[in-house]
């Protein structure tokens, strides 16, 4: 199986997770095993927890980390306190998560997800429970609309939804193409001359539901904190603003002293910050990277240390 994924923000990472050979590490999105090859091998008497819950990801990362100080595990990351509890891992010294769809899924075009070709409208990446053409043939008007506005932050949202409800009562949208051709007749001319294609913004916003990506995260986020150590470091690749949003916004509470209200003069709180930030704003791919790899140009990398 061939499974192509050039790492993102590779030595950034490695840098911020600051990487103790006889540490215990995490990668909740292991994908291509990239990341995690890497960090596997810095490791001496350490070893590294890899997550992935495509089946093709783990029997890939499986097998291009063999030989080294590494396990794989199918499971989404919003898991990963359990997964750990069952492998009898009390705490770990450092995390990643390269959020997004992974190189692999958008080059496998009957996984559904890109609008460049046309293929069954899937768009899972855990290869189970309902696609996302069960969710836009089921779902009402003002649902499609606040998913696509909510999650896609698409300005033409309820144009789109109403196209493909009238489209699905004369037969089922089930490919793609089908999908990004409502998209291109629900909104103006301008705007398709301004975006060469404007279904980017409903392919991610339905992915985004398929995949339940934002509760994911934000359980997610939770469950790998409470599980670092103290001095245990935590770096998040993030690829569009809903992401980055929730993942700067948390970090920062994590790194608050005072939790008492804006307007009240003197703090009561008592608080003492469970993190420090170690990226005060978002570490960005370089020009050469970006050139070498067009993923690279909305990666947005933020890093974290618990107290």
């Amino acid at each position: 199986m061939e499974f192509q994924h050039i790492s993102v923000l590779l030595q950034p990472c490695l840098d911020g997770l600051a990487i103790d050979p006889a540490g215990t590490y995490l990668d909740g999105t292991a994908g291509g095993a990239g990341h995690s090859r890497e960090i596997a091998g810095r490791l001496t008497t350490g070893r590294l927890i890899a997550l992935d819950q495509d089946p093709d990801a783990v029997a890939i990362a499986a097998e291009r980390l063999k030989g080294l100080p590494a396990r794989v595990v199918r499971a989404n990351f919003r898991d990963a306190a359990k997964v750990l509890a069952e492998l009898d891992i009390p705490a770990i010294n450092g995390a990643l998560l390269d959020l997004g769809v992974s190189s692999h899924q958008l080059d496998e075009a009957d996984r559904g997800f890109s609008y460049h070709v046309d293929a069954p409208l899937d768009m899972r990446m855990s290869q189970s429970g309902p696609t996302a053409a069960d969710l836009v043939n089921s779902l009402s008007r003002e649902e499609l609309t606040r998913i696509l506005r909510d999650y896609g932050e698409e300005p033409y949202a309820w144009q789109i939804a109403g196209k493909i409800v009238a489209a699905r009562e004369q037969q089922p949208i089930a490919t793609t193409l089908q999908l990004a051709e409502l998209v291109a007749a629900a909104v103006p001319p301008a705007e398709r001359r301004k975006h060469k294609n404007p279904a980017r913004r409903t392919f991610q916003a339905v992915r985004i539901a398929v995949n339940s990506e934002l509760d994911a995260l934000n359980e997610g986020l939770d469950a790998i904190f409470d599980c670092l150590a103290p001095g245990g470091r935590f770096c998040v690749i993030t690829f569009h603003s809903l992401e980055d949003r929730l993942v700067k916004n948390k970090f920062r509470r994590w790194a608050q002293r005072c939790t008492c209200p804006p307007e009240q003069p003197v703090c009561t709180c008592g608080g003492v910050p469970k993190a420090k930030l170690i990226t005060r704003k978002p570490i960005e791919a370089d020009a050469a990277e970006q050139a070498a790899n067009r993923r690279s140009r909305s990666a947005k990398l933020r890093v974290l240390e618990k107290i």
